[in-house]
Formats: C-alpha cells, structure tokens, sequence
C-alpha cells in the first residue's frame, strides 16, 4: 500500500502543478499566453505523463472522485478509498504549495486576489455561470470521464493506448468547462488551490467535493451497467472468436 500511496501522492502533484501551474503562470502571460487551450493541454499531459510513470503501481486516479467511480464499477476496493483519497489531497496540497513558492516570486502576486486557478460558481465562475449550471456542467463531465477511463482499461480495449484515450479526454473536458468552473472534476485539485486562495474558494469548495464524487460515481454504475453485465457476444457456429 505503501507504494500505491506515493504513487497517487506523486501523481497529483504533478497534476496540479502542471495543471493548475500552466493556469497560474503562463495562461495570460504579458503578452503572449497559452490561453483556454494550453491549460487544457497541459492538465491532460500531466495525466497522460503520470499515468505511464505510476499507473502500474497505483492504477492512476489522482483525483477522488475517480476513485469513488472505479470502486461504484467493482474496480477497486472500498476499503483502499480513504488511503487513495488522503494520498491524492495530500499530493495536490503538496503541488499547490510549490505553485505558490514559484508564484510569489513575482512582485505584486497574490493568490486571493488572483484566484490562484481555484473553481467557483456564480460571481467566481469565469464566464458567470450560476449553481445549477456549475453543479451539472460537474456531474455530468466528471461522469464522461469515468466512462473514458472504464472504458479505455476495459480487458477488450487496445492496449497500452488507456493514458492517451483518459489525457484527451481531460483536456476535451477542460476545453468544455474552463469558462464555467475553471474545471474542477477533482476535489483533490480544487482543494490544493483553495487552500492557498483562503476565501471565497474555500466557501464554494463543496460543490468541487460533492459534484464530482456523484459524477464519479454516476459513471461508474453506468459502466457497470450498460457494458460490464451485457450478454456474452453471439457466437457463428463453427467459428472460434
């Protein structure tokens, strides 16, 4: 376990100093950003990366609500959830801690004022959009994801090609969602920024908890449902599959 546990540790973050570095440092820089489309990029690579690096040792969730999906599709152990999600807030805490270093390096900083890429609804939504609006773009796009990755290491699925399937389908979900909560589908992210933002994020953080876990576990019971109990293929007879 004990390896599992700093797998997940080291994997978020990197995510989170990846993702929500690339937000925080060059999304809007002088000049010349990367834009919406960068930090989509790069919280898909930072899985992607992480994903081939650890994912044999701790199956790469980095993210909460992703474990509460797989354990709802009979992926992984119920019991083994606290350890994965204490691993996964502890690593993001751990990645924003190092953001904010870097970050403060620059004269004028500052991370409540910034928002320092923390998720948020209503007036801290970066397009405006309201709760309901917030808490369903959440639900139903961390649900995708679950599909993405159940599917994508599916026994039948090709192999070796999962990482790259569930990184574009993070960056897909990022490209979505970015004007409406700046992207959580992550508890463990949204709450490594909110930490260091220290106030309206950390007032607004229960809908990055609550929302995404139902996401998860949403998508892991249609999984389980639709694909992993289907009836076996029809057979042609006298010919082998």
């Amino acid at each position: 376990m004990a390896k599992r546990f700093f797998a997940e540790f080291f994997g978020t973050f990197w995510l989170v100093l990846g993702g929500c570095g690339s937000a925080v440092l060059a999304a809007a820089f002088p000049s010349l950003g990367i834009g919406f489309a960068g930090v989509a990029l790069a919280f898909g690579l930072t899985v992607l990366t992480m994903a081939y690096a650890v994912g044999h040792i701790s199956g790469a969730h980095f993210n909460p609500a992703v474990s509460f999906g797989l354990a709802s599709a009979n992926r992984f152990k119920w019991s083994e959830l606290p350890a994965y999600v204490i691993a996964q807030v502890i690593g993001g805490t751990a990645g924003a801690a190092v953001l904010y270093v870097i970050a403060s390096g620059k004269v004028g900083f500052d991370a409540q004022a910034s928002g320092f890429a923390s998720n948020g609804y209503g007036l801290h939504s970066p397009g405006g959009f309201n709760l309901t609006a917030c808490f369903t773009c959440e639900v139903v796009l961390t649900a995708f994801f679950l599909l993405i990755i159940l599917g994508s290491t599916h026994t039948k699925a090709p192999v070796g090609f999962a990482p790259v399937a569930i990184g574009l389908g993070l960056t897909l979900i990022h490209l979505i969602s970015i004007p409406v909560t700046n992207t959580s589908v992550n508890p463990a992210r949204s709450t490594a920024v909110a930490i260091f933002q220290g106030g309206w994020a950390l007032g607004q953080l229960w809908l990055f908890w609550v929302a995404p876990i139902i996401g998860g576990i949403l998508g892991g019971v249609i999984h389980r449902m639709l694909f992993e109990t289907m009836p076996p293929e029809p057979q042609i007879s006298g010919v082998k599959s």
